[in-house]
């Protein structure tokens, strides 16, 4: 893949970026690129192989693990969810299916709507942040948003409906949703500095979120202190490019369980793309998307399928990295034609 270097050089300096930039072919990395800090306030330069937040490109690993549920019988896509949420979450529709939960298509109210005039300094959170470890936890913020129209009617995209996945898990499984994730997809995809952390309690290796471009206003008071469906997953780079290969050589979830997620349920004419079940799908060509924003991520991991390359931008602020995903998303869109 060509990148255009004195192009990307000025996308880096725009805002400017904090974060790791990386492609890979095949087995081979062709770029590997880090900036700013790791740790602002320490003066930690950022490193290649950083752990970066994903924000919402964790809802894939909520897809897959649920997934590999219903490859197990624990559950149906076409199941009521009230089943199992029983008397909790009274103002989802009885008929809201697992299915619509993972194409966004539910109707659901959502705790978090990314269509408020919301800024990423705004403490968005209902209830205090360091309550929020498990799945079951998140329910009180969930509680006393009305439907706001028929399930399968449309698709709009719905962050409580992710979390409501993940409580499924949680009843599906007996255990939580991080370990349900851990055991269920990345394991299985070999990928070794991937899971979920602590924003209290990073480690060493792991970077700060920073809510603006330049300070050290870090996002620890912004989000749920571990996060969950959502989003909350830490990843490195080069473990995206190996999540890309595994999912593709059927090594999480089998080839028709992967056709079912990867097919275009709807199409999401104002993002210019279209949606499958926890995945973003390019207007036209085979091309696969996670994407995720919020108070210090800003983050874009794109898969072309048939050169197994992996672009992805990882930036540890709110807004960094979306010069730099523009850049990179026109050489993607150069190479498919």
């Amino acid at each position: 893949m060509q990148i255009d270097t004195v192009s990307l050089d000025q996308a880096v300096a725009e805002r400017p970026f904090t974060g790791v930039i990386r492609v890979d072919v095949g087995d081979e990395c062709v770029l590997a690129r880090s900036e700013g800090f790791l740790h602002r306030g320490l003066r930690v330069p950022m490193t290649p192989d950083a752990r970066i937040a994903m924000a919402s490109g964790s809802k894939a690993f909520t897809a897959l693990a649920v997934m590999r549920l219903v490859e197990d019988g624990a559950l149906r896509l076409e199941d009521p969810v009230r089943g199992l949420l029983g008397s909790d979450l009274p103002l989802v529709d009885d008929t809201v299916t697992v299915a619509h939960l993972l194409t966004h298509t539910s109707g659901i109210g959502d705790y978090f709507d990314e269509d408020a005039d919301l800024s990423v300094s705004d403490y968005v959170m209902t209830v205090p942040v360091h309550e929020l470890t498990t799945a079951e936890a998140f329910l009180p913020m969930l509680e006393g948003r009305p439907q706001k129209f028929a399930p399968g009617e449309r698709f709009a995209y719905c962050n409580s409906g992710f979390v409501v996945l993940a409580i499924l898990l949680e009843r599906a499984t007996g255990i939580t949703y991080h370990e349900a994730v851990k055991r269920l997809v990345i394991e299985p995809a070999g990928l070794e500095h991937t899971g979920f952390l602590p924003l209290n309690d990073l480690p060493a290796d792991a970077a700060t979120g920073y809510v603006f471009e330049e300070g050290n206003l870090a996002n620890t008071l912004h989000l749920p202190v571990l996060g969950n469906g959502d989003g909350g997953v830490f990843t490195t780079a080069e473990d995206l490019h190996r999540f890309w290969l595994a999912l593709l050589d059927g090594r999480i979830v089998s080839r028709d369980s992967l056709d079912l997620m990867l097919r275009p349920h709807s199409d999401v004419v104002d993002e210019d793309r279209r949606y499958g079940m926890g995945f973003w799908l390019h207007r036209s060509r085979p091309a696969l998307m996670l994407e995720g924003f919020d108070a210090g991520v800003s983050f874009r991991s794109t898969h072309l399928v048939e050169s197994r390359t992996t672009v992805s931008v990882l930036g540890n602020s709110s807004r960094g990295a979306w010069p730099v995903v523009a850049e990179l998303a026109a050489s993607i869109d150069a190479q498919l034609g």
